[in-house]
């Protein structure tokens, strides 16, 4: 397959703190490449080093085969970005901020008038683009922002948290439409996001925490690493019943919270055998596939924090913004 980012080692310090450490990855046309970690993990500090909005301390980047570093302006006529909050100029029209962006991307002037109708009609956006965008609701403004990323049309779409503080229901529309115009405009799609829903949609996904990949592969491969599907039980004496299982069963279980968590294969075929081998009285049971969520804390040993917008490690200035 065709590779259309490569990333070798890199790298970016602030004095001793080391916000993205020595990553390494590619991402393939016509992919969703999923980029999952905590806010502060390096996430959005990544995508500015490959969007040529921030310099690396230290190896490589590419696009489409040009070096971020070194070619960033022919760089920036191959990627679309969509940040994590609203940049649109909310005096302007919807028509007027897609025609401005046009004319920065040096899309001919015959064109433009066809392709904001084109793209704008696909995401129902039609009959609200002579509006100011300071009236658009959130999902209005993410639709409109996406047009505006691909307006020029790049071969890379970056998303960072494309959906962070909209409704669910909202999310998944903005979705539907991500999805539609990736088949209808041969897109690649890099991802960054903490919503697990949103990771399950990629091909393959990077998992990032303190500015380094911790695991990289399929979701299938990834969940695979858990080792089977998980059930959560609750009984009259859960420290009994946890010897029983590993005793006489030779089951890995261990108390998390007021529950016992076993680890088994085709947990469905567990159910009824849990229930006729376990003394105590089971005062609950429930059989839990693996998720996303699942696997970030078995990796790292903690839960993705739902807070946003991610700061990660820089302002507009370009400096730290802190601890995180």
């Amino acid at each position: 397959m065709k590779k259309v980012i490569e990333v070798e080692d890199l790298t970016k310090n602030y004095g001793d703190l080391k916000a993205v450490d020595h990553i390494s990855f590619e991402v393939y046309r016509g992919e969703i490449f999923g980029f999952l970690g905590p806010n502060g993990a390096g996430k959005t500090t990544t995508i500015k080093m490959l969007t040529g909005l921030l310099r690396p301390t230290s190896g490589c980047g590419k696009i489409s085969g040009m070096d971020v570093s070194q070619e960033p302006m022919q760089v920036r006529k191959q990627i679309g970005l969509v940040f994590q909050t609203n940049s649109l100029d909310d005096k302007l029209t919807g028509r007027e901020n897609l025609s401005f962006h046009s004319r920065l991307y040096s899309v001919p002037e015959d064109t433009i008038r066809e392709r904001i109708a084109d793209l704008s009609e696909r995401v129902g956006l039609s009959d609200r683009l002579d509006e100011r965008t300071e009236n658009y609701s959130g999902g209005m403004q993410r639709r409109l922002e996406l047009i505006r990323g691909l307006i020029h049309h790049p071969k890379v779409l970056f998303l960072d948290e494309p959906t962070l503080g909209l409704d669910p229901q909202t999310r998944n529309h903005i979705w539907d439409y991500i999805q539609e115009l990736k088949q209808e405009e041969d897109l690649s799609i890099f991802l960054t996001t903490h919503y697990m829903d949103e990771v399950e949609l990629a091909e393959r996904t990077a998992v990032i925490d303190e500015g380094e990949i911790i695991a990289l592969d399929t979701i299938e491969t990834l969940k695979d690493q858990l080792g089977g599907d998980l059930i959560f039980l609750k009984t009259a004496d859960n420290e009994k019943s946890i010897r029983a299982l590993e005793n006489n069963f030779n089951l890995k279980a261990e108390k998390v919270d007021s529950k016992i968590k076993l680890t088994v294969d085709k947990g469905e075929q567990w159910i009824p055998r849990l229930t006729s081998m376990i003394d105590e009285d089971i005062k609950s049971i429930n059989l839990h596939e693996p998720t996303m969520d699942d696997v970030f804390l078995h990796l790292t040993g903690k839960e993705i924090r739902e807070k946003g917008p991610e700061d990660d490690f820089v302002n507009s200035g370009g400096e730290p913004n802190g601890p995180h």
